[in-house]
């Protein structure tokens, strides 16, 4: 049990970090409804970046159900 506690926290540190790692294009005046700068794709470290918050992001999910049933 200890040892999905601590995944847990390596996971959500590591999650954590690689959001704020992010930058934003998009300041807060396009959320008002300003800023028609159009479609973003990303590339290069920011396209990976991206995806390994998504997969730390499936891991979290993970690791929290399986919080739940192992007790």
């Amino acid at each position: 049990m200890i040892w999905l506690n601590i995944l847990f926290v390596v996971i959500t540190v590591a999650m954590v970090t690689a959001i704020l790692l992010q930058t934003s294009s998009t300041g807060l005046g396009s959320a008002f409804g300003g800023g028609a700068e159009g479609m973003h794709v990303r590339r290069g470290s920011e396209k990976r970046l991206f995806q390994i918050t998504i997969v730390l992001a499936i891991s979290f999910f993970l690791a929290a159900i399986a919080h739940l049933f192992i007790r």
